[in-house]
């Protein structure tokens, strides 16, 4: 059920007047959060009479700043909250009350999804404009990687962990009533065996341990399809078992099971695809944990290759995040830049004056559709050998200050990722990582409007 605000809490008024003031960013947020429009996303979440009620909604959103403002877990966030006075009174958690477990917050937010993030990002954004703190009359585009919460795949280290959860799914479906007397050997032993003896050949870094590696390699493969054998077997006998009940624990786990069985046959098709000599798979699955990740390449030198996904961010020329879209995989950059703009247009009521970007979203299609929607300053550099016009036109002062102001992105993805999990998702698949994405921005966004209030 529904609960908007918590219980008054008249005990703040015992404490001297310094323990009850909030420091001057929490106070100008605590007051911004006072809106009907960011109660409203959650409303399609919970019920307004059934149920056990929820922690209020004004306390939820401002433990949610906490956490992607200062980057906390959730068992972290709650302690620090129960020890500072500060943080109590801006969450609105009375003196007398427990702060919420970490728990409550984890199920609180998987019953919220990417689109409610969405609308409060957009209710805050919508805010911003009216409050004219946000004029949009500039904006400089870019794209980054985001990082998935996962290891460095490996052909060998994906299936030995693929044999490892079908069989831990397996024991699940048995204890669950589900297929006991079928068969199954559980193979996780023997697979953990040889990814063992992987790790004790590369240290030979050799041309001979190489083959090594692949002949291992070939033996986990091996054992994965004996065991989607079993599994094949165990699953049909559990669908038998659910008879008229496809709902509850049992079904659930057996749904995952064949999920895991279906990611476990890719990974068996993409190892033969590289024990026979093609490095280059197109939409390579990286992780069975979180299935929608993906192999980026940026050209960056440090970084060749990172795994997760890939994330536009557009900015205007106060600092604020006008606009971001997470996207599975590695998609072009140009396609992306004139839907961003409308967005933004859309937003404000009128289009930037200026829009600029890097080399990827350089194309002659782009800088005729900006034009179109009325932009007026395009500084959007091209791919290969300009012509002696564009040339010209490239070196010329107005685009030449456009580039420089360009690379001020470069800098706010720098700080996303290093002051508000920018860096790495903590949740899994594309939902999750849109979810993770949008909380940081609003987080941001917040505490952008503290220093532009100023």
């Amino acid at each position: 059920m529904l609960r908007v605000a918590g219980v008054q809490d008249t005990w703040w008024e015992v404490l001297p007047e310094q323990a009850r003031q909030l420091p001057v960013e929490l106070a100008q947020i605590d007051a911004y959060l006072d809106d009907e429009r960011f109660i409203a996303p959650w409303r399609e979440v919970f019920a307004d009479r059934l149920g056990r009620p929820s922690v209020p909604v004004e306390t939820l959103l401002r433990l949610l700043y906490l956490k992607h403002r200062y980057q906390l877990g959730y068992e972290t966030l709650c302690r620090e909250v129960t020890d500072s006075l500060s943080w109590r009174r801006f969450c609105r958690i009375p003196l007398t009350s427990p702060v919420p477990h970490p728990t409550t917050l984890v199920k609180l937010m998987s019953r919220g999804s990417a689109q409610t993030v969405e609308q409060l990002n957009a209710a805050l954004l919508g805010k911003l404009v009216e409050d004219k703190l946000m004029r949009c009359r500039k904006l400089r585009v870019d794209t980054t990687v985001i990082e998935a919460d996962i290891d460095h795949p490996t052909d060998a280290d994906l299936l030995e962990h693929g044999v490892r959860k079908l069989g831990r799914l397996v024991r699940r479906i048995k204890d669950a009533g589900g297929a006991r007397r079928t068969r199954f050997r559980d193979r996780s032993r023997s697979a953990g065996r040889r990814l063992k003896e992987i790790s004790r050949t590369l240290r030979r870094r050799t041309g001979q341990a190489m083959g090594e590696i692949d002949r291992l390699t070939g033996e986990i493969a091996t054992m994965a399809r004996a065991t989607l054998r079993d599994v094949a077997t165990v699953e049909r006998n559990a669908r038998r078992a659910l008879g008229k009940r496809p709902s509850g624990r049992l079904a659930r786990v057996v749904a995952e099971l064949a999920e895991t069985a279906a990611g476990t046959r890719r990974l068996l098709e993409q190892t033969a695809l590289r024990l026979t000599g093609i490095r280059t798979i197109p939409d390579r699955l990286v992780s069975l944990a979180d299935p929608d990740a993906r192999p980026i390449r940026k050209g960056k030198p440090q970084h060749p290759t990172q795994f997760g996904y890939t994330a536009l961010v557009a900015e205007d020329e106060r600092c604020f995040v006008v606009d971001h879209q997470v996207n599975r995989g590695n998609p072009p950059d140009a396609p992306q830049l004139v839907p961003s703009v409308e967005r933004v247009a859309t937003l404000t009521g009128r289009p930037p004056g200026t829009v600029v970007a890097d080399r990827g979203f350089g194309t002659a299609a782009n800088d005729r559709a900006l034009a179109e929607l009325g932009v007026q300053r395009i500084g959007l550099q091209r791919n290969g050998t300009p012509g002696k016009a564009r040339r010209e036109h490239e070196h010329t002062r107005p685009f030449r200050r456009m580039r420089n102001w360009r690379v001020g992105i470069e800098a706010r993805i720098s700080h996303l990722k290093r002051s508000f999990g920018f860096r790495r998702i903590r949740l899994r698949r594309l939902a999750g990582a849109q979810t993770w994405a949008g909380l940081g921005i609003f987080a941001y966004n917040l505490h952008r409007m503290t220093v532009s209030v100023r």
